[in-house]
C-alpha cells in the first residue's frame, strides 16, 4: 500500500527534493506552499495533489494537513519545510522581522504539530526542520536561531504528549545548504569561503543530503525514532574543521 504525506514549503530547494524522493518511491503526496504556480508545476511534474497555504497564517496550515488527510487517505506523514534566513544582529533586527522569522519558521511548526494532533489518530511520523544554528553560537543568527532552537523544543515536547497514539515527532537540523534562500552566502566568494571552512566535510549541504534523513525519518520503518533531532551538517555543529589546525 502506498504510504501518504503532507509536504509543507513543498517547491523549496529542500522541499521539492523531498517529494521527489518521496514520489519515486511511490507514495502518494499532498503538496503545500503559497506560490500557485510553482506549487502547481511541481504537482504536474510528480502527480501529486497540492493546495496553497501560507506559513505565517496557522489556520491555512492546519486546513492544509486536513485537506490532505481527506484527499488521501489516512497520513502516514507530514514534513514541514518551510523557513525563512534572517542574518542580523539583536541590535538591528526590528520587530517586523523577528515577527516574520518567528511566524514563518516556529509558527508554522506549531500549527503542523496541531494539525497533525487534530487529523491523525496515530501511527505517523512528523518532521520539523530546525538548524546547526539552534545550538552553535553563530554571530547574527539571533533572530533565527531562536526560532530553530524553539522547534527543537517542540518537536521535543510533542513526542512526549503523543507517544501514546505512535504519532512520532523529531527534527533535522541541517548546516548551511545551498538552495535559493542562501544564495546571498553560497554566492559571494569572500563570505563563502569562511562559511565553508566551518564545516568539516568541506563543502556546502545540498537539498538532497537534508531530504534524504527526512524521507528516513518519514518511513514508517524508522517507528523506534521520535523526539531526535538529527544534525545533517556536514559536522558543523561537532565537529572541528580541518582548517582550523
Amino acid at each position: 500500500m502506498a504510504e501518504n504525506y503532507v509536504i509543507l514549503g513543498a517547491y523549496g530547494g529542500i522541499g521539492s527534493e523531498l517529494a521527489r524522493q518521496l514520489a519515486a518511491r511511490g507514495s502518494r503526496l499532498m503538496l503545500v506552499g503559497r506560490d500557485s504556480e510553482r506549487l502547481g508545476a511541481l504537482a504536474k511534474e510528480l502527480g501529486a495533489a497540492s493546495t496553497l497555504a501560507d506559513a505565517t497564517l496557522s489556520n491555512q496550515v492546519e486546513a492544509a494537513i486536513a485537506l490532505g488527510a481527506e484527499k488521501l487517505g489516512t497520513l502516514h506523514g507530514i514534513a514541514n519545510c518551510f523557513g525563512s534566513l534572517l542574518l542580523k544582529p539583536a541590535h538591528l533586527t526590528t520587530d517586523d522581522e523577528l515577527e516574520s522569522t518567528l511566524a514563518i519558521n516556529l509558527k508554522s511548526a506549531f500549527a503542523t504539530v496541531r494539525g497533525a494532533a487534530r487529523s491523525i489518530k496515530r501511527d505517523a511520523s512528523i518532521v520539523l526542520v530546525s538548524s546547526a544554528a539552534a545550538r552553535l553560537g553563530m554571530a547574527s543568527h539571533e533572530a533565527i536561531a531562536a526560532a530553530k532552537a524553539g522547534i527543537q523544543g517542540l518537536a521535543i515536547a510533542a513526542a512526549a504528549s503523543y507517544a501514546n497514539r505512535n504519532l512520532r515527532f523529531n527534527c533535522v537540523a541541517p548546516g548551511l545548504i545551498k538552495t535559493p534562500l542562501t544564495e546571498k552566502i553560497t554566492g559571494n566568494e569572500t563570505v563563502a569561503k569562511g562559511s565553508l571552512s566551518m564545516h568539516a566535510l568541506g563543502r556546502f549541504g545540498e537539498p538532497a543530503d537534508v531530504a534524504s534523513a527526512i524521507a528516513w525519518l518519514l518511513d514508517p520503518r524508522q517507528g523506534w525514532m521520535t523526539g531526535q533531532v538529527i544534525g545533517v551538517d556536514g559536522g558543523l555543529s561537532t565537529v572541528r574543521s580541518r582548517s582550523a589546525g
